[in-house]
């Protein structure tokens, strides 16, 4: 099975942003897999049955990226980056209207530590991670955007680094602290 560097995906990327359907075709089944991949890690803890399923997420996640126009790719890490708020953001926005539909019951869960390593052992559910992730970014915006790069884009240190502009340290020490920061506001909240 071929795969594409990054440095080949970025030069499609920026090759989509001017124009170049070729490009976009080149991409999609790249970009496909690796949100494929993020989707499925980021269901492989829920429960059986759950409605939500990994191809469901990849797709309208797919579909609101090829419809943004206006966006500048500026290369995969950013690519990612943007996809892991959207996913963000479909996922809390299905648990919530769940949530609403069994009067608060039966949330769906997601497992911290299945994502991105972060070292905790609790299974918060999204929304509860959303609520405080939405908190820690009027406390730290940085802090909160390394999460969400690491935890829904699936992005490494040097990644995170790359679309925040920072160095690898600088996100180093962010993510310890909001490490330990989710984990304390999660532990209160369960």
């Amino acid at each position: 099975m071929e795969s594409l560097t990054p440095p080949n995906i970025t030069q499609l990327l920026v090759a989509w942003n001017h124009g170049d359907q070729n490009a976009l075709e080149q991409l999609t089944p790249l970009v496909y897999r690796e949100l494929h991949r993020l989707a499925h890690r980021y269901l492989a803890g829920e429960r059986r049955g759950h409605v939500l399923q990994t191809t469901a997420l990849v797709n309208e996640a797919f579909v609101r990226l090829v419809d943004w126009q206006q966006v500048e790719w500026q290369n995969r890490a950013h690519f990612f980056g943007v996809s892991a708020t959207l996913m963000r953001h479909i996922l809390v926005q299905f648990a919530r209207e769940q949530q609403a539909q069994k009067r608060g019951g039966n949330a769906v869960q997601l497992s911290l530590s299945a994502a991105a390593a972060i070292g905790t052992r609790l299974n918060p559910d999204l929304v509860k991670l959303d609520d405080a992730l939405t908190a820690l970014e009027k406390l730290d915006p940085r802090q909160a955007r390394t999460v969400e790069l690491r935890f829904f884009g699936g992005l490494s240190l040097e990644e995170v680094a790359e679309v925040l502009r920072v160095s690898v340290s600088t996100v180093r020490r962010d993510w310890r602290m909001a490490q330990a920061w989710l984990h304390q506001q999660l532990s209160a909240t369960s």
